[in-house]
């Protein structure tokens, strides 16, 4: 089982079934914020995907790191950027609204919270229990997972640049 600390010294345990680069994406559906309560696919073939699993977009860390992916966005063509956290689809619309947020798909787990075992990202036990880690895919063409990052200390943001490469590079492939 994976695991992540939070706050440097609680270690997380991450549930679920763990989705490696090789490995066909898990075809998952979370709920958008916008337009509000509309199903939206995770996962498949067909297009390039960076999905960003956040734990809640009410946080410092959080919010900077979809600010950021929101900015980013912008310059990866033929990338869909999403991020997918447990917070409320109303919550997030009312964050999203006053962060300015409008080049990616904002996305909840809340209801099974089916992203969060299929992709083995969902923490499992510590204080934070029941909300996703700190994880980033790439999801290729082909429906496969082609890069994966996950965050080992859960107050830290990603290495983005990482990230937009590898989004960038999976266009190509």
């Amino acid at each position: 089982m994976a695991t992540v600390t939070f706050k440097e010294d609680i270690v997380c345990n991450l549930a679920g079934n763990e989705t490696n680069v090789g490995d066909r994406a898990p075809v998952i559906t979370v709920v958008n914020c916008d337009p509000m309560l509309q199903d939206e696919q995770v996962g498949g073939e067909g297009k390039v995907q960076l999905v960003v699993a956040v734990p809640s977009l009410d946080t410092g860390v959080c919010d900077a790191e979809t600010r950021r992916f929101n900015t980013e966005a912008a310059s990866l063509d033929g990338v869909e950027v999403v991020t997918v956290s447990m917070d409320l689809p109303f919550a997030a619309a009312r964050w999203c609204g006053a962060a300015g947020i409008d080049n990616i798909k904002v996305c909840s787990d809340f209801r099974n919270k089916d992203f969060g075992n299929a992709y083995g990202v969902l923490l499992a036990d510590g204080p934070l229990a029941g909300v996703l880690a700190r994880v980033i895919f790439v999801v290729g063409k082909d429906g496969k997972v082609a890069y994966k990052q996950v965050v080992p200390e859960i107050t830290q943001e990603p290495n983005y640049e990482e990230a937009i490469e590898a989004a960038k590079a999976a266009t190509n492939a």
